[in-house]
């Protein structure tokens, strides 16, 4: 499996970071309303590690949603205000996959010479930053209960734009005292796609389905995932299954602390 991710895995070439660096922390917006827990473990992860952080307050979204619909010239102005609070910062951290990988990627095919095209090459999602970036693959956790199974599912965006998959399989096996159990068929898509689950809801709604069966196969009494946006998706649908609704999902985060 590990040879499979690492030959899937983009070569991104991580500059090197200088200890007492300060961080700037973006919280995604479905972060910061629906899922708080996850921002408070990333700010006590990153202060264990000893990095200094910043949270700039005018930060909004990334400007996915809108980028993702087709709307780019609307997409840009939020783009160029990302760039415009975060432009002072070297290393901008994030727990979202998907929105690092937007930043990181889809704001320079937005506007190649732009700011947002500069700034956005210095975001990096939480588990990249630690392992490819500081070098640390334990934090030091462990699992409260080995009789527990515990299955990972990591998002399209961090596995195939960031290639982030292998440093979140590191972070997830030094975890003591935990019992891991794959995820058939891991690499699928759950489905969700951001507005491609409003747009094409049938397609959408089969795709989670299977996620949720392969869940299911695996045996797992938690679900663990390095993109929570996902879990909107997939996670509603277990929410709605009286026989899935009381696993729970977690971001790794949470359990790396």
């Amino acid at each position: 499996m590990i040879e499979a991710i690492e030959k899937a895995r983009p070569k991104w070439e991580y500059p090197p970071y200088t200890q007492g660096e300060k961080v700037a922390l973006f919280i995604p917006c479905y972060v910061d309303q629906f899922y708080p827990a996850i921002g408070k473990a990333t700010v006590k992860l990153l202060e264990n590690a000893g990095i200094p952080l910043v949270f700039p307050e005018e930060q909004s979204c990334c400007g996915q949603p809108a980028f993702n619909s087709g709307y780019w010239h609307d997409a840009q102005k939020v783009i160029d205000h990302f760039a415009r609070v975060f432009e002072p910062y070297s290393w901008i951290v994030t727990p979202s996959s998907s929105c690092a990988a937007m930043c990181r990627v889809f704001y320079e095919e937005s506007a190649p010479d732009s700011l947002g095209a500069v700034v956005g090459k210095r975001v990096f999602e939480i588990c990249e930053f630690l392992v490819n970036v500081l070098g640390i693959t334990d934090t030091g956790a462990t699992f409260p209960d080995a009789s527990k199974k515990v299955t990972m599912h990591i998002g399209c965006h961090g596995r195939r734009e960031l290639g982030n998959a292998e440093a979140a399989m590191k972070l997830l096996h030094s975890i003591k005292n935990l019992n891991y159990v794959e995820l058939p068929n891991m690499e699928e898509c759950c489905g969700f796609g951001g507005t491609f689950s409003v747009k094409m809801a049938g397609t959408s709604l089969a795709m989670g389905k299977k996620k949720i069966e392969n869940i299911r196969k695996s045996g797992a009494d938690l679900v663990v995932t390095t993109d929570i946006s996902c879990v909107m998706h997939f996670g509603g649908m277990m929410n709605l299954d009286s026989t899935m609704k009381h696993i729970p999902i977690k971001h790794l985060v949470e359990l790396l602390i």
